[in-house]
C-alpha cells in the first residue's frame, strides 16, 4: 500500500512539474501535460511494447499454420494440438504470452493516475481544462473521449488481430466498447492518456508492420 501511495504521489509530483513546463514555454495546461507524460511512460514501455507488438503481428502471420494444425488434430489428439501449435510458435521465436506483460506493467500506472486525478492539487485549476473538458477531474461530458478511446483501441487491435480466429475476432469488437464503457466513468484526464496510449501505439505499430514486412520478403528472398 505504501508503495502505491508513493507512486500516486509520483505521478501527482510529475504532474505538475509537467504543467510547469508547459507554463515555462507560454502554454500552461493539465491536459498537455497529460500528453507529455503519456508520450513519457510510452518511450519508458517501448522495449516491451515493441517486442509485444512484433510478437502479435508474428502470431497473426503464423495464424494460417495454426489453422492448419487445429483442422488436423482437433478431433483426434487435442493435447497433440496443443504441443505442435506451441512447438509452431517456439519454432518462430514466438511468445503467446509477451502481448500480457505490458498491460500488467501499465496497470499500477493507470491507477495511480486515477487515484491522482481523483483529488488532484492543482497548481492552477483554471488550467485543468482541455478544449471541451471542463476539468480533468471530472468525466468527459460529451462522451467524446470514451468513443476515442474505444476507436483508437480497435484500430491498434486490428492491426495485429486476424479476424479467422473466432475469439480474437470477438474480442476486437468487444474490448473496444469495454475501454469505451470504462473511460466514460472515469476522470477524463484517463481518458485522455488512453487515447493518446492508443495512437502513439498505432503509429509504433505501423512502423513495427512495415520493418517486419521488409523482414518477411528478405527471408522469401533468400
Amino acid at each position: 500500500m505504501e508503495i502505491f501511495n508513493a507512486i500516486v504521489d509520483g505521478m501527482t509530483w510529475l504532474l505538475n512539474w509537467l504543467y510547469q513546463l508547459t507554463g515555462s514555454v507560454g502554454v500552461p495546461n493539465y491536459g498537455i501535460a497529460i500528453i507529455l507524460l503519456t508520450v513519457i511512460i510510452k518511450m519508458a514501455l517501448y522495449p516491451l511494447t515493441n517486442k509485444q507488438m512484433k510478437s502479435m503481428l508474428a502470431m497473426q502471420q503464423l495464424q494460417p499454420k495454426v489453422k492448419e494444425i487445429q483442422e488436423k488434430w482437433k478431433n483426434k489428439d487435442q493435447q497433440k494440438m496443443q504441443q505442435m501449435i506451441m512447438e509452431l510458435y517456439k519454432q518462430n521465436n514466438v511468445n503467446p504470452a509477451a502481448g500480457c506483460l505490458p498491460l500488467l506493467v501499465q496497470m499500477p500506472i493507470l491507477f495511480a493516475l486515477y487515484r491522482s486525478l481523483f483529488n488532484f492539487p492543482y497548481l492552477n485549476e483554471a488550467h485543468a481544462s482541455f478544449i471541451w473538458v471542463q476539468n480533468l477531474s471530472a468525466r468527459d461530458p460529451y462522451f467524446i473521449l470514451p468513443v476515442l478511446a474505444g476507436v483508437t483501441t480497435f484500430f491498434q487491435s486490428k492491426m495485429t488481430t486476424t479476424t479467422n480466429d473466432p475469439t480474437q475476432r470477438m474480442m476486437l469488437y468487444t474490448m473496444p466498447v469495454f475501454i469505451a464503457w470504462i473511460s466514460g466513468t472515469v476522470p477524463a484526464g484517463l481518458a485522455l492518456y488512453w487515447v493518446v496510449f492508443n495512437i502513439v501505439g498505432i503509429i509504433q505499430q505501423f512502423f513495427i508492420n512495415k520493418q517486419m514486412l521488409v523482414v518477411k520478403k528478405e527471408a522469401e528472398n533468400s
